[in-house]
């Protein structure tokens, strides 16, 4: 009898967790929780940029930026954006990832790199990401391109299942550039730009699809 009653709430259990993954809930209701996890600029190109110090960027840059998203979150309000009253977060698993890119993959003067990754990139990416031991739902900025030539950032906006690693939503957003006396600071602006996007008009298109 008691096998039976833990099996019955295994499987009960089970079905709330794999419910708690679908889009819907997710959008759909703000009391399921979203795991933020930063912005993974793995796949990222510069262009526009050729005295870029691109081992700066990979070594100091990323990091920057990341931290600066999380230590300034009222004026890059992620969690408002995402109808949350706050988002877990943990930088550790992108920086690591981040610290990993490749000098010299990051400089490009081809600016098709701009507008180059697909859906099917993403979940690549996804794939190998390793959320820890957290389950729930995770959520990722994908940077694709920063043009300076454009004045503007590329990225995809990425929810996905920790555990399963299942892409849930993935959607590519620009965001135009304003000033910034620094590398971080300059940068930041286009993904302030993508959060009020999200914010002001965004997720309610996504929440309707």
């Amino acid at each position: 009898m008691k096998s039976q009653l833990l099996l019955l709430l295994m499987v009960v259990t089970f079905g709330i967790t794999v419910k708690a993954q679908t889009l819907s809930e997710v959008l759909n209701n703000t009391e399921t929780p979203i795991f933020y996890y930063g912005i993974d600029f793995t796949k990222a190109r510069l262009m526009g940029d050729p005295n870029a110090n691109p081992r700066d960027i990979v070594e100091r840059q990323f990091a920057g930026i990341n931290a600066l998203i999380i230590n300034e979150y009222k004026k890059y309000d992620v969690a408002k954006a995402f109808r949350r009253a706050e988002l877990a977060n943990d930088l550790s698993y992108t920086d690591k990832r981040n610290e990993k890119a490749d000098p010299n993959q990051l400089l490009s003067t081809n600016s098709d790199d701009f507008n180059r990754l697909s859906e099917k990139d993403i979940q690549t990416l996804i794939s190998s990401f390793n959320g820890g031991s957290k389950t729930g739902t995770g959520l990722v900025f994908v940077v694709e391109g920063m043009s300076k030539t454009k004045k503007a950032l590329s990225l995809w906006v990425t929810l996905f299942d920790i555990k399963t690693r299942k892409v849930l939503m993935t959607k590519r957003m620009e965001g135009a550039l304003g000033s910034g006396f620094s590398f971080r600071n300059y940068w930041a602006t286009g993904f302030k730009k993508i959060i009020d996007q999200i914010e002001k008009s965004e997720y309610k298109k996504w929440k309707s699809n």
